[in-house]
């Protein structure tokens, strides 16, 4: 086996660079980069305790914030990532939104106005489970807006996650690629165990049979939407040991480059006696 990656330099394996073609193929799906499954379990818990640490001083020195965005195929594993991960998080300062069809106070709004209105105040993590990328995935595949209509929109998503780093909100965007062999194992399973019936749903499979079509609209997003202000990781998802384990590496670094600290507070504790 190859020497694993070392683990603060994972990320930038994963990172999509900006202005670079992606080409998304079934191999990088199974990917580890060297990582063996017990050393990334317990490079993942060492990680949620600095996640926690971190999200700590961001929450009480309320300098920034921290928007992180989930898009997937189905079965790739978006809800299991924010449970193995996301728990790091102190819930007093992370919410979790998840984006289904507009409704209908959505649609009397620009199509950007939902995902506007979650972002995370300063000190605080949101995130998005499913998200504004929607317009140009679903939309597109589906034909749900003219061609026109969705190829403007690359321009403006790109503007407002611009605006949000501006506004001290960083935008970290994690695609968990998964296989379309390990889709229908995956898909498979939930056949096949009573207890994972109630995550079936026969509209996945409308959207297998669009396999190559969602492959060329996550490309177009990974090319044109990968920004140093707002970039896209690409993460294997078909181990999901390493899937969670990369993207809790992708998040500490992300934190890391924030540097959250307490504020200074002119304080004299000697001064107070407590009966």
């Amino acid at each position: 086996m190859a020497k694993a990656v070392d683990a603060a330099k994972l990320p930038d394996k994963l990172r999509v660079r900006p202005g670079a073609r992606i080409v998304l193929r079934e191999p990088a799906a199974r990917a580890t980069h060297g990582w063996r499954k017990a050393d990334a379990e317990r490079a993942l818990e060492r990680n949620r305790h600095e996640l926690g640490a971190l999200q700590y001083r961001m929450y009480a020195g309320g300098h920034h914030a921290l928007l992180v965005v989930l898009q997937a195929m189905d079965t790739a594993g978006k809800d299991s990532t924010i449970r193995h991960v996301m728990t790091a998080f102190n819930p007093q300062g992370c919410t979790v939104h998840a984006f289904k069809a507009p409704n209908d106070l959505e649609r009397q709004y620009d199509y950007l106005w939902r995902a506007h209105r979650c972002v995370p105040p300063r000190g605080s993590i949101a995130v998005f489970n499913r998200s504004h990328y929607e317009d140009v995935l679903v939309v597109r595949v589906s034909q749900l807006a003219p061609r026109a209509v969705w190829q403007r929109r690359y321009r403006h998503i790109n503007e407002f996650e611009r605006l949000l780093a501006d506004c001290d909100t960083r935008v970290v965007k994690i695609f968990l690629h998964v296989s379309k062999a390990e889709q229908k194992r995956r898909l498979e399973e939930r056949l096949e165990d009573p207890k994972k019936h109630w995550k079936w749903d026969a509209a996945d499979l409308d959207k297998r049979r669009q396999w190559r079509d969602y492959m060329q609209a996550y490309q177009a997003v990974l090319t044109r939407c990968s920004t140093a202000h707002a970039p896209w990781y690409a993460v294997p998802a078909d181990r999901k040991w390493f899937r969670n384990f990369a993207v809790s590496q992708i998040l500490l670094n992300e934190l890391r480059a924030l540097a959250p600290k307490l504020p200074k507070v002119e304080l004299d504790p000697d001064s107070y006696r407590i009966f």
